[in-house]
């Protein structure tokens, strides 16, 4: 599967040519991970269904689990309103963050709900 070229057309890339992937599990609905993508990354998880996103620091593709075994099958691929960004909803094995958490938002909360009982 290839991204549509309208819809690549809407993508709007910084000037490294990257876009924000936040990956959201199917099971749950949670936010497990916000990454970088490019239009490589992009075609890559499109092909394969296995989450690819490029890594700013190693400046590579990575994809995710191929050295944890913690990996990304993708279910769905949406671009949002603005085109700043993709969706990908996956089944997730294993944990999603690099500090072992099932998911990147399990720390340092800055707010809670007012009523957890609600």
């Amino acid at each position: 599967m290839t991204l549509d070229s309208s819809l690549s057309a809407r993508l709007k890339r910084n000037e490294a040519g990257l876009f924000s992937a936040v990956v959201q599990e199917r099971s749950t609905g949670q936010v497990l991970m916000v990454a970088w993508m490019d239009d490589e990354a992009l075609s890559r998880t499109l092909e394969t269904r296995k989450g690819t996103y490029y890594s700013r620091s190693r400046q590579q593709y990575w994809v995710k689990g191929e050295t944890s075994g913690h990996t990304q099958y993708v279910h769905e691929v949406r671009l949002d309103c603005d085109g700043d960004a993709v969706l990908l909803v996956v089944d997730q094995v294993g944990a999603a963050c690099h500090t072992g958490a099932h998911t990147c938002f399990d720390a340092d909360v800055l707010m809670g709900p007012e009523n957890p009982q609600a």
